[in-house]
């Protein structure tokens, strides 16, 4: 069947009203742009989430090619009462990839608008649309020979640098925390007005990505995580190019040794010697993204024994836990901080410090090196072959950086995921105060009982962390709706008086963040 399948309407809306709304759409558009056939649909439905691909199947996509369009698609969208999903390249995996977080909502696609309208090599910044890739910014940089570092997240070359930064994605460089990094947004609002942050509304203004807050309320973000407007230019920060760049390895083989690694890094992050944000990967996110597979050691079923694990540790080299760091600054600085931190982990009595040199192309290293200098690669896209198919939710819990935190969420979501049969496949992010306790949640999505399990698995961590006054600070659009609930009714009465202030229709994203007007409060 290649036409649209009709019973696939948004929620409220008749099939005369779509029709004519689908009408000023081509009008506006072009037929081109203006997607109904269940083929053209098909790469907005696809889900590595623990429901069936039709939960989130959308009515239509749009593309659009200008602010003007975007500014005409949400009046007809007011006109008509159609609620639209906005992506820029729609690449958020482990959080829910493209699809809509209802079914029927009509997806718009910002893929055409990928304009790099600016990059200052002196100033250190760039601007640019929202379906720029951060592969192709990279080779622009490259191309033009600019003296400036990228910082993204992984895997990186088919992502873009404004969907990640909405949804507060982090990278690896010391311009890790993208959000922090973020400069002047241009927001489409859901009456079709174009707003500016920061300096943006001052006409003549050259500061609009070099002072963030200009004058009054900051309002950058609230379009973060949000459904308060669309965002078709953002400006961000670049990191000027360092004379020396030292990337570096530390291999723990005991897992309980998380205690003390991190309590050991925390001062070296806080002062600023290891400037980045540091990577400490288990040793199955390392087999994964080493592109090595479960069947490869073990065809039982449920989770991987110890003694696999341990198996793999001794073949491959991986430690339980594996630091990622870099140094960045002048041969001198640099010198002054690998003594401190090797006599920092020397201190330990445990550990073995890698460096480039004698790494040299094995990988995960050779790809961690490269994320820590802005090099976009795919490489981790390798854990998904672990478990194989295709399933794949991120569970994002933040917590303090002490190492008795790392040691008690380690061990909570490894007794849960073992519970459910999966496998604890996790990296800590860590920031000078904050981690951020990334865990890929793999399952096979072909097998009907297996996803039964992993939905019941994300319920149960979602549920135990809250119970432990931790929570995630980002989530696939499953789950929104059930994450906005652990942070107070407060918040949701505050952000949603917000949506019927600025979108009082209700058009714009339904659901995103667990923000609807429709759905809060009407029972």
């Amino acid at each position: 069947m290649s036409e649209q399948d009709t019973s696939l309407l948004p929620s409220g809306v008749t099939q005369n009203n779509f029709d004519q709304a689908v009408e000023k759409f081509r009008a506006l558009l072009g037929d081109e742009n203006v997607l109904l056939e269940q083929q053209q649909l098909m790469p907005y439905n696809k889900i590595m989430m623990s429901v069936e691909n039709a939960a989130h199947a959308p009515s239509a996509a749009l593309t659009a090619t200008s602010v003007e369009q975007v500014q005409g698609v949400v009046k007809i969208c007011n006109e008509h009462r159609i609620p639209i999903w906005t992506i820029s390249t729609g690449r958020n995996f482990g959080y829910g990839s493209a699809a809509p977080a209802q079914r029927g909502q009509v997806i718009l696609d910002l893929k055409k608008m990928n304009k790099i309208i600016k990059v200052d090599p002196v100033m250190c910044y760039a601007l640019v649309e929202p379906g720029v890739t951060y592969g192709q910014l990279y080779e622009y940089i490259q191309e033009n020979d600019l003296p400036v570092l990228l910082s993204f997240s992984a895997p990186s070359a088919i992502a873009g640098p404004v969907g990640n930064t909405m949804d507060r994605g982090v990278g690896y460089t010391p311009y890790g925390e993208h959000f922090m990094m973020q400069c002047g947004m241009e927001v489409v609002l859901a009456n079709g007005d174009v707003y500016r942050t920061g300096m943006g509304g001052v006409e003549g203004s050259n500061t609009w990505q070099i002072f963030k807050w200009g004058y009054g309320p900051t309002l950058d973000g609230m379009f973060t995580q949000s459904n308060y407007g669309i965002t078709t230019k953002m400006g961000f920060w670049l990191m000027p190019k360092p004379p020396v760049y030292k990337p570096f390895e530390v291999i723990f083989d005991n897992e309980e040794d998380i205690v003390e690694i991190v309590d050991a890094l925390r001062p070296l992050r806080m002062n600023n010697t290891i400037p980045n944000s540091v990577v400490i990967a288990n040793v199955l996110w390392e087999a994964g993204s080493a592109h090595l597979t479960r069947a490869q050691y073990t065809s039982e079923p449920g989770h991987t024994p110890e003694n696999v694990l341990q198996q793999i540790q001794d073949d491959t080299g991986m430690g339980a836990w594996n630091l990622y760091a870099a140094l960045y600054g002048t041969q001198e600085q640099v010198d002054v901080n690998w003594k401190i931190v090797t006599e920092t982990f020397e201190k330990l009595g445990k550990g073995r410090i890698v460096t480039q040199e004698e790494a040299g192309d094995t990988q995960p290293f050779k790809y961690r090196a490269e994320l820590m200098y802005g090099v976009p690669n795919l490489q981790e896209f390798g854990l998904y072959n672990w478990r194989g198919g295709g399933g794949s939710m991120w569970f994002a819990p933040v917590s303090e950086a002490r190492g008795s935190e790392c040691r008690k969420q380690a061990a909570l979501a490894k007794r849960i995921l073992h519970k459910h049969g999966l496998d604890y496949v996790a990296e800590f992010i860590v920031a000078p105060r904050d981690m951020h306790h990334v865990i890929d949640v793999l399952y096979d999505r072909t097998d009907e009982e297996e996803t039964q399990r992993a939905d019941a698995c994300f319920n149960e961590l979602l549920d135990e962390f809250e119970k432990e006054g931790y929570a995630v600070y980002r989530v696939n659009t499953r789950f929104q709706e059930r994450v906005a609930q652990s942070y107070g009714e407060s918040k949701r009465d505050l952000e949603h008086a917000i949506k019927r202030a600025v979108d009082p229709n209700n058009i714009l994203a339904p659901g995103r963040s667990g923000i609807d007007l429709d759905t809060y409060k009407q029972s």
